[in-house]
C-alpha cells in the first residue's frame, strides 16, 4: 500500500510504500534543499574551513512526505574517522545472523545490543563482534543489498576492530583506519531503516526499537529531547580525541521528520552538532517542498 498523507496523526515507522513510489536515496537528492543546506552551513564563519577542508561532512533528508523524500549533503561522500558510529554494522549483522540462523537470538545478546547501541558499550560490541566476526560483518557492509561500503565511490561505513584490546584486525583499506563512515552511507542506513529496507520490515522494526530511547546525552539529544520523545529518537553518536559525530532518524509529527547526519573533525564538534540541529530545521522549514507538505498536514489535525 501507499501511504495516505491525509490521515491523522504520523504514520508508524518503518513505513510502507509501494514498489513504483519506491527509490534509492542517491536518486531523491533535491536542488533547493541542496542549496538552502549550503547556504545555511556557509552562514558560519567558524564552519566554512571545516567543510573546504573536509573535516565537516552533513546529510540531511527530509521524510515530511513519505513517498517524496528528499536528499541533501555537503562532503557526503568524504570517508571519516567514526568512533562508535560503524556499530550500526554490528546490529545489522546480529539481526541479519537472527535472520538467516547462523546466530542464535537470545536475550543476552539483545541486551548487548543495547548496551552498545544505546549506551555505546565498547564491551557489549566486542562480545557481539566476537560472536559474528569482523570478515562476517565486512561481507554484510559490501553485500550488493545495501552496499554500505564501496571503494569505488570513496569507501563507506568500516569496522575494521573491536571495541576492546587485542583480537582480530581489519584494517579499511584506504585510510587504514579501523572505524569509519561517509554521511551519504550513514544516512542511507535510517533511509532503509526507516523504509524497513533492512532485511525486512519486521526485523528493522526491531533494530528501531533498539536504536530508540537514547541514554547519551550530549550533541543532537542535547537539543532534540527538549521537543521530541525519546522513543521517537532512533540514534547513534560517537567521539574520541577530536572526532564527534552523531546520527539520528527523527519521527515526531509535523515538522520533525528528518534523518541527520554530521562527522567533524575539531575539538569544538560537541557544540557544532548542538548548533546543527536548529540549523537543519530551519533549513526543512524554510524549503518550499517542506512548506507545502506541513501546511497540508496542519490543516487535517
Amino acid at each position: 500500500m501507499g501511504l495516505n498523507l491525509g490521515e491523522a496523526g504520523t504514520p508508524p515507522l518503518p513505513l510502507c510504500v509501494s514498489g513504483p513510489e519506491w527509490r534509492p536515496l542517491s536518486q531523491r537528492e533535491d536542488k533547493r534543499l541542496q542549496a538552502g543546506l549550503e547556504l545555511a552551513l556557509k552562514q558560519h564563519a567558524a564552519w566554512r574551513p571545516l567543510m573546504d577542508g573536509g573535516k565537516m561532512a552533513v546529510g540531511l533528508v527530509d521524510l515530511a512526505n513519505p513517498t517524496g523524500p528528499r536528499f541533501a549533503q555537503v562532503n557526503g561522500n568524504t570517508m571519516m574517522y567514526a568512533a562508535s558510529l560503524p556499530k550500526l554494522m554490528v546490529l545489522l549483522a546480529a539481526f541479519q545472523g537472527f535472520e538467516d540462523g547462523s546466530l542464535k537470538e537470545t536475550s543476552e545478546i539483545h541486551r548487548d545490543l543495547i548496551e552498545m547501541i544505546r549506551r555505546s558499550s565498547n564491551s557489549s560490541a566486542s562480545q557481539v563482534i566476537g560472536r559474528i566476526g569482523l570478515r562476517k560483518i565486512e561481507a554484510l557492509t559490501r553485500d550488493r543489498r545495501y552496499g554500505f561500503y564501496d571503494p569505488q565511490k570513496g569507501g563507506g561505513i568500516w569496522l575494521g576492530n573491536s571495541y576492546s584490546p587485542g583480537g582480530e584486525k581489519n584494517p579499511e583499506p584506504i585510510t587504514g583506519l579501523s572505524y569509519t563512515a561517509t554521511a551519504y552511507q550513514l544516512c542511507r542506513f535510517y533511509y532503509l531503516l526507516a523504509y524497513g529496507r533492512l532485511i525486512n520490515p519486521e526485523r528493522s522494526s526491531q533494530m528501531l526499537k533498539i536504536l530508540a530511547f537514547p541514554d547519551l546525552p550530549g550533541k543532537f539529544v542535547a537539543v532534540l529531547a527538549e521537543a521530541v520523545p525519546p522513543n521517537r529518537l532512533y540514534r547513534k553518536s560517537g567521539e574520541v580525541r577530536g572526532f564527534h559525530a552523531d546520527s539520528v532518524l527523527v519521527w515526531a509529527g509535523t515538522g520533525r521528520r528528518y534523518i541527520l547526519v554530521a562527522l567533524i573533525e575539531d575539538e569544538r564538534g560537541e557544540q557544532i552538532l548542538k548548533e546543527l540541529v536548529p540549523v537543519a530545521e530551519h533549513v526543512l522549514r524554510d524549503s518550499p517542498a517542506g512548506r507545502s507538505v506541513r501546511g497540508e498536514e496542519k490543516t487535517t489535525r
